[in-house]
């Protein structure tokens, strides 16, 4: 099982949502490619994960 912070993930989509405020659409994507794929590091899921995954309804 994974030591995941929540309450450091939670500081930093605070931050992504602050450059989206800010109006740094890009910055805001590249942090969150960064925190996604910093999270699945920490959870040992590096292999392709969304391959067969479907969407979920609010993704778009």
């Amino acid at each position: 099982m994974s030591d995941i912070d929540a309450l450091q993930v939670a500081q930093r989509i605070d931050t992504v949502l602050d450059i989206l405020v800010a109006g740094d659409v890009n910055s805001a994507l590249r942090n969150l490619e960064i925190l996604k794929s910093e999270l699945l590091a920490q959870a040992g899921a590096q292999k392709n994960v969304g391959a067969d995954r479907s969407k979920s309804p609010w993704e778009v």
